[in-house]
């Protein structure tokens, strides 16, 4: 009887333990890691406020930001504000300069007339100043180009603020942080609305072949 039971047991073996599969965070206690946070639209940048309903707005239809880095998102700023600043002095000068020209002589009509009209020397001018005023801003925002591959490896300067060229000359920037934001973000809705204005203004005179004056009963602008 003994030898028998004997034999039982040792054909029966060891009993299977069930398997387990414990984590290391069930051992040591420790939370799962928390999951990352998506970044703010446009990595937070001002302009994204809906001047409509008080919220933010959101706004990229076509998909834009998708996927890009926030040194391509800030270049893309760089480029609006830079659009927007000229499309802002190109609104001043059509309600102004088709009219008073006091650099150059000229008869009044359309801006899209008189341009081509310009004597040789202003041409020269003012090449010269934006050729200058873009290599001084190149200089701030641009990272150098490597001399063997001709490219940078990100167009902006890392840390720089899409838009700070420190041109200051009246000291208008608040030194309070909200308050500079919040002046950035008129700054960014006058120079969409400028942009606008100007392409506005360039349709205009080229269908009516008038000034906007003329166009709309004040011929005297």
């Amino acid at each position: 009887m003994l030898a028998l039971a004997s034999q039982s047991i040792s054909f029966a073996g060891p009993a299977a333990a069930p398997s387990m599969k414990v984590s290391p965070q069930m051992l040591f206690g420790a939370k799962a890691p928390a999951a990352k946070k998506a970044p703010a639209f446009a990595y937070g940048l001002p302009g994204n406020f809906n001047a409509l309903g008080g919220s933010e707005l959101n706004f990229d239809p076509a998909g834009f930001l998708e996927g890009k880095s926030e040194l391509e998102v800030n270049r893309y700023r760089e480029a609006e504000l830079t659009h927007g600043r000229v499309g802002m002095l190109a609104s001043l000068g059509f309600l102004v300069q088709e009219k008073f020209h006091p650099l150059f002589s000229g008869d009044g009509g359309p801006a899209i007339d008189q341009i081509p009209a310009l004597p040789v020397w202003l041409w020269a001018v003012m090449a010269g100043g934006i050729g200058l005023a873009e290599s001084k801003r190149i200089s701030i925002a641009f990272r150098e180009l490597d001399g063997t591959k001709l490219k940078a490896e990100t167009a902006l300067k890392p840390g720089y603020t899409p838009g700070d060229l420190g041109f200051d000359p009246f000291g208008l920037a608040p030194e309070d942080p909200e308050e500079f934001k919040l002046m950035q973000e008129k700054e960014l809705a006058h120079a969409r609305l400028a942009m606008i204005a100007a392409a506005g203004f360039l349709a205009q005179e080229a269908v009516t072949k008038a000034t906007w004056g003329t166009a709309y009963g004040l011929p005297d602008f």
